[in-house]
């Protein structure tokens, strides 16, 4: 058996379970685990395709969840992405001449405001069993395409890095399977790639859209000089912008393009462009006309403008929108499709062999066609993009959150059934999608939910019924964060006092209490922002409108009460500010570190339970172009702070932290790329890697002896038993055997159900007993357990006992015969 922790459970079943903390493999706690409790409700899904002809393989892009596979037609995916260094993908594509090679081009094009940077190119060549990154450049690539007859020959549409400008743009392209890439395509630093696509019945005429973007905390640009549509005749080795003969004068946006498979001659192209829409060329790209102006097929126009032509009809396009649009007219009309589960959607494939068989992707997952679109099925998948977690104080406890474009949900971390965690586990909450999530600690089933805009319910789940205590109800959708009365950011912060139960604070520009549970609220601060109006303008131009709550600037973004002292409230905004109050908001001391990245979101503050003056403030600037962590410390409440990130990479930044309830100075971290775990207040820290796949870590928290993981792409992780965490020493390292003290068991009663819809386990059953080896054992280990007497109770082994002879050793002589069993 080998060294370092192990965990035992003694009930009905025994498990071994493991983890590393440490970066390399083999850390001390290499046999613990997280648990995944999902949702499998689905989440965005940037890109999805098929193999040719096989009607079941699929493949699946996340937005933040890395790359998924199904090989029983769609029905049961797995990750196939997990140890990679990202987990935002933007696209993929399978080489249609050998379906085992896969390129995946990382980083969500679809840029969002808290899209995650892609790492460059990755590829298989043996379906997802292992990957090469062939082509390590941060930024998001929207498109990849794969020479039809030639798998080695590929190209990518790079857009770069959303937040800041760059070189790394452009069209790219390799001709020897990834092991060198050419940039073939490039407009300038503010410019990338947003679209490249074949002639499939010619590959060596190309199209490509170029797209000047950017992203920033309080913006998104979409449009301008660079962007426009180019084509190449010889491979991609030369371009030529294509202007006029049709084509909208004046200033470019996002640009989508497609060649009828069925028809060389046929090309479509979707602009964002004050006289855009869809245009198309039926001599090749030659001459063009505005087929569509209409709305629908415009509206936000950086999260969409994508299409798809039916493989054998040029006259069948599709455009995936807020609906699933199609035309069967050449582009002239265009109806909705019905049956997806979600709107929002990203991409359409079709399989070229059969094109009644489709996959679509959108803000829920995917949905699979078998029949042109008439029907659709959405299979299951864990891919939830948590905003934030609470866990209550019950006993099994539950959690809940928002979910992007999913809503608020809440379910038990042990639903006492033999099924485990289902869908049906999983209860709405009041709320929305975005905003932030917090139980009642003095009232059992009750929540407090928010939503974009400012929304805020509290929600009774004894009733299932909630109501709205919104502080200031209006909605903000269209505006400039200038012309609001209240400035709420998309996921603004929510905290219930440790205190007194009817004590509820809301974070706005100013910070808002209610002393009645939401019944009345004022205002017990001034504007605690920098206030800089020049970040609250209309969002974007220049072309198409985006003013959806994402943009409002100038906020409080995180809050947090002292468990000491119910007076004392802290503050941080999603401008670099961090503000303190020790009398209830009379007076608020500006106690931001020195070390702020300017304009940094403060993203968590973390008060110890165990010293009243000593905190933690994890801050992200990456969507400033500073993709550092930050983490900083203080021992006297804000007067003075240490930077503390030794041992986590420059280019990971943080998000939560979370210092456990029991043991002083054990804290866990947040990061892009997963989990981190400190033993010494953060003096340093080591990768809690464990199970738990690459993912966006966004909030942590600790309830009783567990640890509650919320990640954007992932769902909801628990480490069911923090005990061999909690009473590590370093002077066991040199002992050869320990056994950690087990916390108390519960013996549950168990029931069922009729249904094991998206199931997910419960924790191990009965008392969970963990252990130390320093060296690894040559055959058997056993543990015995014995009562006070001294009589033995159990004994376990590492090595498994034989099965139970038959009941029947005897070989049944041949012909019929009848066997009676009891009903």
């Amino acid at each position: 058996m080998r060294a370092g922790i192990g965990g035992i459970g003694v009930a009905l079943a025994v498990a071994l379970a493991g983890a590393a903390i440490a970066d390399e493999p083999g850390g001390r706690f290499d046999r613990l685990e997280l648990r995944s409790i999902g949702p499998a409700n689905g989440g965005r899904v940037s890109r999805a395709a098929g193999v040719p002809g096989n009607p079941l393989v699929w493949w699946a892009a996340t937005s933040q969840g890395g790359v998924w596979k199904s090989e029983d037609g769609g029905f049961v995916w797995r990750p196939v992405f997990d140890d990679q260094p990202v987990a935002s993908i933007g696209s993929l594509a399978v080489a249609p001449s050998d379906p085992n090679v896969v390129y995946v081009g990382s980083g969500e094009a679809n840029i969002r405001g808290n899209v995650i940077r892609g790492q460059g190119i990755f590829r298989t060549t043996d379906g997802g069993a292992t990957w090469s990154h062939v082509w390590k450049h941060p930024g998001q690539i929207g498109t990849m395409i794969v020479h039809p007859r030639d798998a080695g020959i590929a190209f990518a549409a790079v857009l770069g890095d959303p937040f800041a400008p760059g070189p790394d743009r452009g069209v790219y392209r390799t001709l020897d399977g990834g092991e060198t890439w050419e940039r073939v395509l490039y407009r300038d630093e503010e410019t990338g790639a947003s679209d490249v696509a074949f002639d499939p019945a010619n590959p060596r005429i190309l199209f490509a859209g170029l797209w000047q973007a950017r992203r920033r905390p309080w913006e998104l640009v979409s449009g301008g000089p660079g962007s426009g549509l180019y084509r190449s005749a010889d491979g991609g080795s030369s371009w030529r912008q294509l202007t006029g003969h049709g084509l909208p004068e004046g200033i470019w946006g996002k640009v989508g393009v497609a060649v009828a498979p069925s028809d060389g001659r046929r090309v479509y192209a979707l602009i964002e462009a004050e006289e855009g829409g869809l245009f198309r060329s039926d001599d090749g790209g030659e001459s063009w006309r505005r087929i569509n102006a209409h709305k629908s097929i415009r509206q936000r126009a950086w999260y969409y403008t994508v299409l798809t032509v039916d493989p054998r009809d040029p006259d069948t396009v599709w455009i995936p929108q807020v609906p699933l649009l199609r035309s069967l007219d050449g582009g002239r009309t265009v109806h909705p499709v019905d049956g997806t589960h979600h709107a929002d959607h990203h991409d359409l494939w079709i399989d070229p062999a059969e094109p009644r068989r489709m996959i679509v992707s959108h803000d829920g997952g995917v949905d699979i066609s078998l029949d042109g679109g008439a029907s659709w099925f959405a299979p299951e998948l864990s891919i939830a993009q948590f905003y934030n977690v609470d866990a209550d104080r019950g006993e099994p406890f539950r959690v809940g959150g928002t979910m992007q474009d999913q809503g608020t949900g809440s379910a038990p971390s042990n639903s006492l059934r033999g099924e485990g965690i289902t869908l049906g586990d999983w209860k709405w909450a009041g709320g929305g999608e975005a905003g932030d999530f917090v139980f009642d600690a003095f009232q059992p089933g009750v929540a407090y939910a928010g939503e974009y805009g400012g929304i805020l319910t509290v929600h009774d789940a004894a009733s299932d019924n909630g109501r709205n205590v919104s502080a200031w109800p209006a909605n903000p959708s269209g505006h400039g964060a200038a012309a609001l009365g209240r400035r709420f950011q998309w996921t603004a912060p929510i905290a219930v006092s440790p205190h007194d139960p009817a004590e509820l604070y809301h974070g706005a520009e100013v910070l808002l209490r209610s002393t009645d549970r939401g019944r009345s609220w004022s205002a017990i601060s001034p504007d605690l922002t920098r206030n800089d109006r020049a970040k609250q303008q209309w969002s974007g131009g220049p072309i198409t409108g985006d003013n959806t709550g994402v943009e409002v600037y100038d906020t409080i973004f995180s809050i947090a009460v002292s468990p000491h002292e119910a007076r004392t409230i802290w503050v941080g905004t999603d401008d670099g500010l961090v503000h303190r109050t020790a009398d209830g908001g009379g007076a608020w001391t500006d106690v931001t570190p020195a070390g702020m990245p300017e304009w940094g979101t403060v993203d968590a503050i973390e008060l110890s339970p165990h010293a009243a003056g000593t905190a933690w403030v994890a801050v992200s600037a990456y969507r400033t172009g500073d993709p550092r962590p930050h983490l900083f410390r203080t021992t006297d409440g804000g007067a003075s702070w240490m930077s503390r990130t030794a041992g986590i990479p420059e280019d990971e930044p943080l998000f939560a932290v979370h210092e456990d309830a029991e043991r002083a100075g054990l804290l866990f971290a947040g990061s892009e790329r997963g989990l981190w775990m400190s033993r010494d207040g953060g003096d340093s820290w080591r990768r809690f890697a464990a199970n738990l796949p690459t993912a966006r870590v966004v909030d942590l928290v600790v309830r009783g002896n567990s640890l509650v993981v919320a990640t954007s792409g992932r769902g909801l992780w628990i480490l069911d038993d923090l005990t061999p965490l909690r009473q590590w020493h370093d002077e066991l390292e040199s002992a050869p055997l320990h056994l950690f003290v087990p916390p108390p068991a519960r013996r549950w009663n168990f029931g069922g159900s009729w249904s094991d819809a998206g199931a997910a386990p419960n924790p191990p059953r009965g008392a969970v007993l963990h252990y130390w080896l320093g060296e690894a054992v040559e055959g058997e280990l056993a543990l015995e357990i014995r009562d006070a007497g001294g009589r033995l109770v159990r004994r376990l082994s590492s090595v498994a006992a034989p099965p139970p002879p038959s009941r029947n050793p005897r070989p049944l002589d041949a012909g019929p015969r009848r066997s009676a069993g009891r009903a």
